[in-house]
């Protein structure tokens, strides 16, 4: 069910108190005006802080600074006069007990008339005694029809000849933008060019970016790793080329529901980061980053929020895959309570999301242990599929090692005793295979001269391996994926 359709459910079935989350105030007053003009006919009141009341009729300013008699201008109101009455972030004024007193008592007023009395704001820290009244619902991003309505305005003001096919690769853009950030941005670039065309899209991409670095909770990454500049992990390839049109009209047409995820486990340096964004660019799809420690806020009810807001755009990016590295470290002490239960809260509507989600958001979490994950995020349903990723055995060494050289050195890295330098490198991860050839690097050139193989063999010789160094817990991971209770990569 869309917002609108929600919210004119809850005024024509006289739910008298209702709390709406957004902060796009301007869009909530005309969804709300577009309802009331066209399906329920009732007079709309708004009020803020500042201005107060504007009353038709009436050049002075109602209530103004004054939230306890905004109040009050509701229950002096006709009982016979159908109206809804807005107040924009009247959720600062509920930690003063005559307003919570005040809104008890209107609550008994408004369910004997047609009256709704609604709060707009950010915070849903609700207390105790009003949450039994208030119905909580949240104003999303603006759907594509929104998007592509608001779109089409701004182009006609401009004089901007446009088709469908470029208005729905506009629409795709500005998907997790709000209708400010959309008209901020389509304004900016049209004036900055004169024009607005396919020429065009990269800036606003850009802007886009700009936007989405401003919430700091998420990071527009663009990828150009492909598969193929994975070494090994062979069985994932195969899960993941097996899934590379999941998100088509056609997959979707044939009844297959949306993938969810992967959890990829593993040693440190393996890939599983790397796979990350290969699999974004490998199915074409936006990648988003998630840094968990960035939901966690200082002020109550600010995490939980944060999360929401998270969830929020990542949704309005669909189609798109949702990062999350090192999950293992965020929800590492979730049963603690050094915190009042944030971390739980924080997981548990993270959790909930993973499971019930419909939209095609495809979550790709890495972790280094699995003793630290939560045994709730294990269970099916979560993702689609574990897998463990382990030290490379020799022949992934050996491509590992084509992989960094053609890199580097593109027409000659077949002179390189390849074979030789992967049989040398035993128990050594991808990562340590990339920095024995810069260390290589770096004393060839400091020398003046062409890197070698021997170069690398005495870098190989200088560096100590993880699996040396925390042989245990390296040991201990892959003693657990040898129990046949997760997929091996």
């Amino acid at each position: 069910m869309c917002f609108k359709q929600e919210f004119e459910l809850l005024v024509k079935s006289s739910c008298s108190l209702i709390y709406i989350i957004t902060s796009e105030e301007e869009r909530l007053e005309n969804i709300i005006k577009t309802i009331s003009i066209n399906d329920i006919s009732q007079a709309i009141y708004f009020w803020d802080f500042i201005e107060g009341y504007e009353v038709f009729g009436n050049t002075n300013k109602i209530a103004s600074k004054n939230p306890l008699q905004a109040l009050e201008f509701i229950e002096n109101f006709g009982e016979n006069s159908d109206a809804i009455f807005v107040l924009k972030d009247f959720n600062l004024f509920f930690n003063d007990i005559a307003i919570i007193r005040k809104i008890r008592n209107l609550s008994s007023k408004l369910d004997l008339c047609n009256q709704i009395l609604v709060f707009s704001g950010l915070d849903t820290n609700i207390p105790v005694q009003l949450r039994q009244l208030i119905t909580l619902i949240e104003l999303p991003l603006p759907d594509k029809l929104e998007i592509q309505c608001e779109l089409q305005r701004l182009l006609d003001i401009f004089n901007i000849v446009y088709n469908q096919v470029f208005i729905d690769e506009l629409v795709n853009i500005c998907q997790g933008l709000s209708i400010v950030q959309i008209r901020k941005n389509i304004s900016k670039i049209i004036v900055q060019n004169g024009f607005l065309d396919k020429a065009c899209m990269s800036l606003l991409i850009k802007e886009k970016e700009n936007q989405i670095k401003q919430t700091t909770l998420l990071e527009l990454n663009s990828s150009s790793v492909s598969l193929s500049d994975v070494g090994g992990v062979y069985n994932l390839k195969q899960w993941l080329y097996k899934r590379s049109d999941a998100f088509s009209q056609a997959s979707f047409n044939y009844g297959l529901s949306y993938p969810k995820g992967l959890l990829l486990v593993g040693i440190q340096g393996t890939g599983k980061s790397i796979s990350a964004k290969a699999i974004a660019n490998a199915w074409n799809l936006v990648l988003l980053r998630l840094d968990i420690g960035k939901l966690f806020a200082g002020i109550v009810g600010e995490s939980e929020l944060n999360t929401r807001r998270m969830i929020q755009v990542v949704e309005a990016f669909s189609p798109c895959i949702l990062w999350i590295d090192e999950i293992d470290k965020a929800f590492s002490n979730v049963t603690s309570y050094s915190d009042s239960g944030t971390s739980n809260r924080v997981f548990g509507t993270l959790l909930t999301w993973l499971s019930e989600k419909t939209s095609p958001v495809f979550v790709v979490a890495t972790a280094n242990s699995i003793v630290d994950l939560p045994k709730e995020i294990l269970r099916k349903g979560r993702f689609d599929e574990i897998f463990f990723i382990d030290l490379p055995n020799m022949k992934e060494r050996q491509k590992i090692f084509q992989i960094h050289l053609q890199k580097v050195r593109p027409d000659t890295w077949h002179r390189y005793n390849i074979a030789y330098l992967a049989k040398y490198s035993h128990l050594f991860s991808g990562a340590e295979i990339q920095q024995v050839i810069i260390e290589a690097m770096h004393t060839a050139f400091h020398d003046k001269r062409e890197f070698t193989s021997l170069d690398i063999l005495n870098a190989i010789d200088n560096l100590v391996p993880l699996a040396f160094t925390d042989h245990e817990n390296v040991q201990k991971l892959q003693n657990w994926a040898s129990l046949g209770k997760i997929r091996l990569a």
